[in-house]
C-alpha cells in the first residue's frame, strides 16, 4: 500500500508577527520636533551676563513701575526666565526622589498607554481591552488624583510659586531701559506664551502622528 505524503504545517510569519507596542513612527516625530523646539527656544537665550548685570539694578519708583519692568524683562528673557524656573523644578524633584519616580510613572503611562500606543493595538490588561476613551479617562483621573490628591502637587505649586518669585523679583529691580527686542518678536510675547508655544507644537505633533 502506497502511503500519502505527509502534509507539513506551514505557519504565516506574517499573521504572527505582532506589531510593536508603540508607534515608533509618532514617538520619533515627538523626539524630534521637541529637539527642535529646544533649539529654537535656546538660540533666543539672552547672555547670562546681562541677566545678572549689577549696574542695570535700580529700586522701582512704583508698583506700576515695577509691572512695566517685569513685563519688558519677560519679553525679553523669556528663555532665561524658562531656564530658572526649569532648575528650580528639577531641583526641587531631585530632592525628593518619590515624587520623581510618581511623575515619571505618569509622564510613561501618557506616553506608552496612549499618545504613541500603536492605534490598531488595543490595550488589554489581566485579558480585559479597553479602548481608547476608557484609556484616556482612566489617565486623565489618574493624573487628578496624583497631582491634586497627594504631595507631588504641593511639591509642584511650591517650586512653581518660587521659580516665578525669582522671576518677577529679578523683572521689577532689572532696569529694561537697555533692552532692544528684535523686530520680529512682539513685545508682549512673554515667558508663558514662549513655553505654551513650544509644548503645543511638541504635543500636537505627537497626537496627530499617534493617532494617525
Amino acid at each position: 500500500m502506497s502511503s500519502s505524503p505527509a502534509i507539513l504545517p506551514v505557519t504565516n510569519q506574517q499573521a504572527t508577527q505582532s506589531q510593536p507596542p508603540i508607534n515608533t513612527h509618532a514617538f520619533r516625530t515627538f523626539l524630534s520636533r521637541l529637539s527642535s523646539s529646544l533649539r529654537d527656544g535656546l538660540s533666543q537665550r539672552r547672555p547670562w551676563m546681562e541677566l545678572v548685570d549689577r549696574s542695570s539694578f535700580a529700586r522701582p519708583d512704583s508698583l506700576t513701575d515695577s509691572f512695566t519692568r517685569i513685563r519688558k524683562n519677560l519679553a525679553y528673557f523669556k528663555v532665561n526666565y524658562a531656564a530658572i524656573v526649569s532648575l528650580v523644578l528639577a531641583f526641587s524633584l531631585l530632592s525628593h526622589p518619590f515624587s520623581l519616580l510618581v511623575l515619571l510613572s505618569l509622564l510613561g503611562g501618557w506616553m506608552f498607554l496612549y499618545l504613541f500606543r500603536s492605534s490598531d493595538q488595543p490595550l488589554v490588561i489581566f485579558g480585559r481591552s479597553f479602548s481608547d476613551r476608557e484609556t484616556l479617562l482612566a489617565l486623565v483621573l489618574t493624573t487628578i488624583v496624583v497631582v491634586f490628591m497627594t504631595s507631588v502637587g504641593s511639591l509642584l505649586t511650591s517650586a512653581l510659586t518660587i521659580g516665578v518669585a525669582i522671576v518677577c523679583l529679578h523683572g521689577a529691580f532689572r532696569v529694561p531701559d537697555d533692552l532692544f527686542l528684535d523686530e520680529q518678536e512682539p513685545a508682549n510675547a512673554g515667558l508663558l506664551s514662549f513655553i505654551g508655544n513650544s509644548a503645543a507644537t511638541s504635543a500636537a505633533a505627537a497626537v496627530v502622528a499617534g493617532r494617525a
